[in-house]
């Protein structure tokens, strides 16, 4: 197998970690912003806007990782 093989399992396994992670903690976070709007209706407004911008940061980290993935496999950097 050469670079381009390893390089090629290394991004499928990347974006697979970035993605798994990804979900994990928006499925964490979204289940402690339903507990907290089960706990205290009224503030129902704050946690919907804390958590919009919580899964948005979350979600980059999946984007980061299809971003460095696309790089290694199209843009080659490292001459392979």
């Amino acid at each position: 197998m050469g670079y381009y093989g390893m390089a090629v399992l290394a991004c499928g396994l990347a974006i697979g970690l970035g993605a798994f992670g990804t979900g994990i903690g928006q499925g964490i976070g979204l289940s402690k912003a339903a507990e907290g709007v089960a706990r205290n209706p009224g503030a129902s407004g704050k946690i919907t806007t804390t958590l919009i911008i919580g899964l948005a940061m979350i979600e980059s980290l999946c984007i980061y990782a299809l971003v460095v993935v696309l790089i290694i496999l199209f843009v080659k950097p490292f001459g392979f």
